[in-house]
């Protein structure tokens, strides 16, 4: 297929919250050519976040929370494959083979392939009662295996393993984490907002084990025994592997584009090919207010902002990616939210907002805002993250005597009263 072809559109190779996000963006940016979207799932584009909460926990049999219903996708005139995958990229030609045999000429290429569960190599052989959650098959099947009263052993404090804890928990399991690090949520979470999240856990009856390494896993048909390095043996109805995620970079990389900590892209999102952009978990990218440090971030609002950036820069906006990074978690009755990279800071200052709620904000040397960190009850650190992310945006130093403050409004720093 030549450059010229009639029927060369944008394909977008990805159906998650990036893909979709970004083929609707084409739409509502005025692109009236053909728009494909490609995704592996029998499923329409879905939310991921509900996975690991709502999915697990709904009484009645759950459902995807759709991005859109068809009728909407054909309204727009946008093209879904489901079930497909694209196994080659022809830069010369600008096509695209998918897996069913199928190529798709493309005027211009979206890479958004999102990131799959890490593997544990000791969990190779542990049976069929031994799973990772990434899909909404995957929580179906989680389900299924963990009635109430089952036991259940989660690998990893992070985000995705507490989440399911909590799930669990609420469905009557009787739940284990096992973290090798020195505490949970190690990664961009600070230590009194880990510990509050802990001591949550553990309120609702979770056994949560730090520091703790894994000797060996074995399993079959019935259970899962987990052999830790102090020599204590846990048996489970279930363990799911909660240790992080690697970005999908297979196809960019026998494509021959760069790559680095995921598809490397620009500030525009395009790739080292200026007709192939990627977006969401599966890329790298300069981010400007942390002075060009390249970041790869995993997170449902990057992939709805980066969907929608990559639509506009296809169509030839060259807009940079400026958005202030932003991260929430809901675990038992707390939310947790997270507004810039806390990495360089040099101090931080806490308020406290009353009923346990309070935000941590962390200062570069130069007394700059780098990020903001606050875990409350429902929405009661929600706003003033808001204001945060507003200030990191601006770049500014604010009084550290006045964040601490909860007297004084968030919103008098941003107007500089």
């Amino acid at each position: 297929m030549s450059t010229t072809d009639r029927n060369a559109g944008m394909v977008i190779i990805g159906a998650g919250e990036c893909g979709a996000r970004a083929a609707f963006a084409l739409r509502e940016n005025s692109f009236s050519g053909p728009v494909t979207l490609v995704g592996e799932e029998a499923h329409l584009p879905y939310e991921r976040p509900p996975l690991s909460k709502e999915a697990l926990t709904r009484d009645e049999h759950p459902e995807p929370k759709w991005i859109g219903l068809a009728e909407r996708f054909a309204e727009k005139g946008i093209s879904v494959l489901t079930g497909r995958n694209a196994v080659s990229i022809d830069r010369a030609g600008k096509s695209v083979r998918l897996s069913d045999g199928s190529t798709l000429a493309y005027e211009k290429l979206l890479l958004a392939t999102g990131a799959v569960p890490r593997q544990l190599p000791l969990a190779a052989n542990a049976g069929p009662r031994c799973v990772t959650l990434r899909s909404f098959d995957d929580a179906l099947a989680i389900r299924r295996l963990l009635p109430p009263g089952m036991r259940l052993v989660v690998v990893g404090g992070g985000f995705i393993g507490l989440e399911l804890a909590a799930s669990a928990v609420r469905r009557g399991a009787a739940v284990t984490v096992i973290e090798a690090q020195p505490r949970v949520l190690m990664r961009g979470v600070p230590e009194e907002v880990a510990a509050a999240v802990t001591e949550r856990h553990w309120a609702e009856g979770a056994d949560i084990r730090v520091g703790t390494g894994i000797a060996s896993i074995a399993g079959d048909a019935g259970e899962v025994r987990v052999t830790l390095a102090d020599g204590t043996e846990l048996a489970a109805d279930l363990l799911v592997v909660g240790i992080g995620a690697v970005p999908v970079t297979g196809l960019a990389e026998s494509a021959g584009l760069a790559v680095d900590n995921g598809i490397a892209v620009d500030r525009f999102l395009r790739t080292s090919d200026p007709d192939i952009f990627a977006a969401g978990d599966c890329c790298s990218f300069p981010l400007e207010i942390y002075g060009g440090r390249r970041v790869r971030l995993e997170s449902w609002r990057n992939a709805q902002d980066q969907g929608t950036l990559a639509a506009r820069n296809m169509l030839g906006a060259e807009e940079p990616v400026s958005a202030v990074p932003w991260f929430w978690s809901d675990q038992h009755d707390l939310t947790l939210q997270i507004a810039g990279l806390a990495e360089g800071a040099e101090r931080h200052v806490r308020r406290d907002l009353g009923d346990g709620a309070f935000i941590l904000f962390h200062l570069a040397a130069d007394g700059r805002l780098l990020a903001a960190s606050g875990i409350g009850k429902g929405n009661a650190v929600a706003r003033d993250i808001r204001l945060a992310e507003m200030l990191i945006a601006k770049g500014t130093r604010p009084d550290p005597a006045a964040l601490a403050s909860p007297e004084v409004k968030l919103k008098s720093l941003l107007s500089g009263g």
